[in-house]
């Protein structure tokens, strides 16, 4: 299969129902799906497989065009079609609505995981093809399929079982396990595609009158539009900002809280090489970027709904603590390869599951301590002390161990693979956690079992404050380095005055920042680290590193700066606002999974930091004001 019969990973948008998501490239076609969870077996693959992987599309059989957008402050998709005949949308969304008894959350009700697809014909006449081909188990099975009249068939294979319904009728079944229609719409004629996903045993064969389906679009605008209006932000990025908030609405799994960092799987950060991980996990060191930012702009309950899953799912022994988890907070996440799949434009392995869930980075420690401040100050002191006893001791072992652990090496944020360093940002984060203790034993004072706990940490802050201005500092430039004792960069340092270890204006931040934009940055966009990592081939540039920059910049005094590093960013997002992991500086093409959580936090957390400093600090800074001033 030749690399060029992929769409660009930009093509794609991103439907979610905080539960179930799909991927749909430009032309209505659904090619990556996975229901009922994130992490859950996909139905659909082609992004991954263009012979193997299964599709669902619905388009015009003659030649047409196509635009799109999602409907204003939604995640419901419509994708225009115009061709000589006629023009024809197609609507797409994963139905929801929202729980009465719980606002902002949605209401799981049978059927909880479908995807609705609404055809009308906008003008003339058209005439569409729908092609169904469920490849269940990422590809590895083709489906027992079965016609329960002309417009309703039910799949099943392994675990898995469907039922589609089309108003594009009637429906074929091929011999190969797919499914085909065609039908003529005309002028202001409107039919209602289907899907509903269920689990073996579970499926039950009904169908949904039109009156249900207009209904459940209805209600999923609604949802979503309701859902944006929170936003509190209201500065010159609002609609960058309200695209970026509604994705990670979407990568929320609402049921636990937990944020995902990307709804795909080995989608790569270079075309062709090994870099493809999957991303349909939480990561311990999001917890910061999403309480603060999410908190930000108004949406306290989110983040407070992730702090529980944050505090629920590291609960245990701190020796225990892991650097990532999954959506119910498990914690084996084998790393398997599916060779069945030829990979993204023949970008093998093709990986579920992440072995990086076994690493050792000693940042994990610091970005637990200080998401629990973080939590404590949105929750209330008063909660926290009434609810959380238990998990309080447990803060104090982890102080205890990230203070017995830090001068060790480690694989640092990056999950380099290729051997422990004493990395600068790991020293950072075992810096904030001290310090971050320090503050939540000032809340929650308790007897110490040696009766000088608190002196014991003030000093072992110090001393990681001393070995970073030494040994993280390269004495020619004054600028932060990615490791100890070595002069390679990296584009975490930038971290140093955004986590409140120096101020923005420090001569050694500013270095910092002049370094990166000379050595780490192509185009506008920053490399997170040009050092040897232990893997083959290169990567692109990453959206988040660019825009800590941006906030870097911002903070430091450097607005029009900042905003051109911003708004080059926001020129690479897709026709839909959509930003992967990576940016090819050399092509603005769009690399890695997509949409990325990690880069949509970071449009939000730029935009703030740019208001703040425009406002001169009269705001409040939303992404320290938590974290507090320099200290220690």
């Amino acid at each position: 299969m030749g690399e060029t019969s992929y769409p660009p990973i930009s093509d794609y948008a991103f439907l979610s129902d905080c539960h179930s998501v799909a991927l749909v490239s430009r032309d209505a076609s659904v090619e990556w799906a996975c229901f009922h969870r994130f992490d859950g077996r996909s139905v659909f693959a082609r992004i991954l497989d263009r012979e193997r992987g299964g599709y669902f599309r619905i388009a015009p059989v003659a030649d047409f065009t196509t635009t799109r957008r999602y409907l204003p402050d939604t995640n419901v998709l419509e994708t225009r079609f115009e061709t000589a005949t006629g023009v024809v949308t197609v609507t797409d969304c994963l139905p929801v609505r929202e729980d009465l008894t719980r606002p902002g959350h949605p209401e799981r009700r049978p059927p909880g995981n479908l995807l609705l697809r609404r055809v009308r014909c906008e003008a003339g006449t058209v005439e569409l093809g729908l092609e169904f081909a469920p490849r269940l188990e990422y590809g590895m099975t083709t489906p027992y399929m079965e016609a329960s009249g002309e417009d309703l068939v039910v799949v099943i294979g392994g675990p898995d079982s469907l039922l589609l319904q089309s108003g594009l009728a009637p429906l074929h079944l091929t011999p190969t396990g797919e499914c085909t229609a065609r039908a003529t719409v005309t002028e202001g004629q409107v039919c209602h595609v289907a899907l509903t996903y269920a689990q073996a045993g579970g499926l039950t064969v009904r169908r949904f009158s039109e009156a249900e389906l207009t209904g459940r679009l209805a209600e999923t605008i609604a949802f979503w539009t309701h859902w944006a209006a929170r936003c509190t932000y209201q500065g010159p990025y609002r609609e960058a900002v309200v695209r970026s908030a509604l994705v990670l609405k979407g990568l929320i799994y609402d049921e636990t809280g937990a944020l995902i960092a990307a709804p795909t799987a080995s989608l790569p950060e270079g075309i062709g090489g090994e870099r493809n991980w999957d991303y349909r996990y939480a990561w311990l060191r999001d917890s910061v970027a999403m309480l603060t930012i999410l908190g930000g702009i108004g949406y306290s309950e989110e983040a407070l709904h992730f702090g529980e899953w944050l505090l629920r799912s590291t609960s245990g022994r701190a020796e225990d603590l892991q650097i990532m988890y999954g959506i119910h907070g498990e914690r084996l996440l084998h790393e398997v390869t599916l060779d069945h799949l030829e990979g993204y434009r023949g970008s093998r392995p093709v990986r579920i599951g992440n072995g990086a869930w076994n690493q050792v980075q000693l940042d994990t420690y610091g970005e637990l301590l200080m998401a629990t401040y973080l939590i404590v100050r949105l929750r209330g002191e008063a909660a926290v002390v009434h609810e959380r006893r238990p998990f309080l001791r447990f803060i104090r072992n982890v102080v205890e161990l990230n203070i017995r652990r830090w001068q060790e090496p480690d694989e640092g944020i990056w999950e380099i693979r290729g051997g422990r360093r004493h990395f600068v940002f790991s020293k950072l984060m075992a810096w904030a956690g001290v310090d971050c203790g320090i503050r939540l034993l000032d809340l929650f004072p308790g007897p110490a079992p040696d009766g000088d706990l608190r002196e014991r940490w003030v000093l072992a802050r110090a001393q990681m404050r001393t070995a970073l201005e030494t040994r993280g500092v390269d004495p020619e430039t004054g600028a932060f380095v990615q490791a100890f004792d070595r002069p390679e960069l990296d584009a975490a340092a930038l971290q140093v005055s955004l986590r409140g270890f120096l101020p923005p204006d420090d001569p050694r931040v500013l270095a910092t920042i002049d370094r990166i934009e000379a050595e780490l940055t192509r185009n506008g966009h920053v490399h997170r680290y040009l050092a040897e990592d232990g893997l083959a081939g290169e990567e692109g540039s990453f959206v988040f590193c660019t825009l800590w920059l941006a906030s870097a910049l911002a903070l430091a005094g450097r607005t029009e700066a900042a905003e051109q590093y911003l708004d080059r960013v926001l020129g690479c997002a897709n026709d839909l606002g959509l930003l992967a992991e990576e940016i090819d500086p050399a092509t603005g093409e769009q690399l890695g999974n997509f949409p990325q959580g990690f880069s949509h936090l970071g449009v939000i957390g730029a935009a703030l930091n740019l208001a703040y400093a425009h406002s001169g600090g009269t705001t409040g800074d939303p992404l320290a004001a938590f974290a507090g001033q320099p200290s220690g």
